[in-house]
């Protein structure tokens, strides 16, 4: 048994935590639930309602903190995350006090950036700081840290603070370079997957044609992700059969919804809206074919989601998913924006079995690499290497 002092004990502060958020809380849980079998876990999150102020998630100690403003569980604003600084703070200092914690794992440079540099300091605990890559860099939004000469210097003061940076992928890692500056070097640790149990789940019972060639994509409905884009470049094919089905909720549903029925597509394009997981992973199973147009991915946890299900994958050239996503091996990649090259990319993928079925069987054995129990590993590695005993 494990001396009491020598345990490692883990202090997560991130913002968001499921059922919460989009990909950098879901792999903030995917990392806590393996780092359990060898540290004790607690995050210090925001809640909302229906959700409770603490609660016992797979072994892991979840507190959640009331903040305002936020209007729905798939995004926050401005404003929201603001608040969550001074709101988690007190329930912070508690936990510090009470408990001994080896390290800090704080998660975004923006929101939760300085809470985790405040701790670190007036405890004396070791901060590692996670970067997801929209929390340092958000081509979509003006408000975005890199365009401002204060959040700028604001950012980097963090990093030059943090005892260890973590980037998700090396376009993180350059883009903090490029923007900040900072004066310590930056490890990659990829975001982590859990391989989830597929469900046994039919087209017919998802209301689904056998005969349609299902194009879908997952994430937050907002600006960056720029769903306008494949919606379209569906309008400039002319297979009938070629339908789009797009998963998640937020500020542009309305927008996008809009211009389907503007499009005459109102017949190919479906909104689900928020999903369940076990559900989420039944559309994957039954679809063709994954795309994803955004302006910027940090890393994207759901090209991962689609891998795992075999599905070939259209997406644009900028951001992190250009670590594991090559051209014509497991994807076809596009530039920003570029709506006949994205209608080209699906049609290509329907009309080439063969390019389609080597995609598939790659991206299948390359999503290995990225199960949780073998990222969760790294960063173990890189806490005890700077916790205090």
């Amino acid at each position: 048994m494990k001396d009491e002092n020598s345990q490692l004990r883990v202090l997560v502060v991130n913002y968001e935590f499921p059922p919460l958020g989009g990909g950098g809380g879901v792999a903030t849980y995917d990392l806590a639930v393996e780092w359990i079998r060898e540290a004790q876990v607690d995050v210090i999150t925001s809640s909302y309602r229906g959700l409770p102020s603490f609660e016992i998630m797979d072994n892991i100690n979840v507190y959640r903190v009331k903040i305002f403003f936020r209007k729905s569980r798939d995004e926050t604003s401005f404003f929201s995350m603001l608040s969550y600084l001074p709101m988690a703070f007190f329930k912070a200092i508690q936990l510090c006090r009470k408990n001994r914690y080896s390290v800090i794992n704080t998660h975004f440079a923006v929101p939760s950036g300085p809470l985790g540099y405040i701790l670190g300091r007036l405890f004396r605990i070791p901060n590692v700081l996670s970067l997801h890559g929209g929390d340092i860099y958000d081509p979509s939004k003006k408000l975005s840290p890199h365009r401002s000469f204060f959040f700028r210097r604001a950012v980097r003061f963090l990093l030059n603070h943090a005892d260890r940076i973590v980037a998700q992928s090396s376009n993180t890692r350059d883009n903090a370079l490029r923007y900040y500056k900072p004066e310590k070097d930056i490890s990659i640790i990829p975001l982590a997957f859990h391989p989830p149990e597929i469900p046994a789940v039919s087209r017919r019972d998802l209301e689904i044609d056998e005969n349609d060639f299902i194009l879908i994509t997952i994430g937050r409905l907002i600006k960056r992700k720029a769903i306008d884009t494949i919606i379209r470049s569906l309008g400039r094919i002319n297979y009938a059969n070629i339908k789009l089905l797009i998963m998640g909720d937020g500020p542009e549903r309305e927008n996008l919804a809009r211009l389907a029925e503007e499009m005459h597509l109102t017949d190919r394009v479906t909104f689900l809206g928020y999903v369940s997981n076990e559900r989420k992973y039944g559309y994957l199973a039954v679809s063709n074919l994954f795309v994803l147009t955004s302006l910027h991915e940090g890393f994207g946890i759901v090209f991962m989601e689609s891998m795992y299900c075999g599905l070939p994958i259209v997406c644009t050239n900028h951001g992190g998913q250009v670590d594991f996503l090559e051209d014509g091996e497991n994807a076809l990649l596009i530039d920003v924006g570029d709506v006949d090259a994205c209608a080209e990319a699906i049609v290509r993928f329907y009309e080439d079995r063969e390019l389609y079925a080597d995609c598939s069987v790659n991206n299948r054995n390359k999503v290995k690499r990225f199960y949780a129990e073998n990222v969760a590993k790294e960063y173990i590695t890189l806490f005890n290497n700077v916790r205090k005993v």
